[in-house]
């Protein structure tokens, strides 16, 4: 049997919160998983997972995944599709532990993320 990768692992759960699977997701990540995203910085899993979920159902689709990866660690750049916008990119940089996701560092322009102007 092989191994995941920490590619793998990733991949899986990238898909998984972005079809609103956050479940699904959270089996991949840390208990104690620290992450740093743009104006705030969580720390184990439930703080993660507010977060997660409080983004996936504004999702209408994911356009232009590229991923780098380097050992444990993977890089995804994405466009993440919402009502507000279709074109501000996120980025984010993933270290994998143990089969887990066990730190994110998470950049995107939160104010393209806003509700859309009247």
């Amino acid at each position: 049997m092989t191994r995941d990768t920490a590619h793998d692992i990733v991949m899986r759960y990238h898909d998984a919160w972005t079809r609103g699977d956050i479940d699904t997701a959270m089996d991949l990540v840390a208990e104690n998983i620290s992450c740093r995203a743009p104006g705030m910085d969580l720390q184990g899993k439930d703080a993660y997972r507010s977060f997660i979920a409080g983004f996936a159902p504004m999702l209408t689709g994911i356009e232009g995944v590229a991923t780098f990866a380097d050992g444990d660690r993977v890089a995804l750049f994405y466009y993440p599709q919402t009502a507000a916008t279709s074109t501000a990119p996120a980025a984010e940089c993933f270290t994998v532990t143990n089969d887990k996701i066990s730190e994110s560092v998470l950049i995107f322009d939160r104010l393209s993320f806003g509700p859309p102007e009247q």
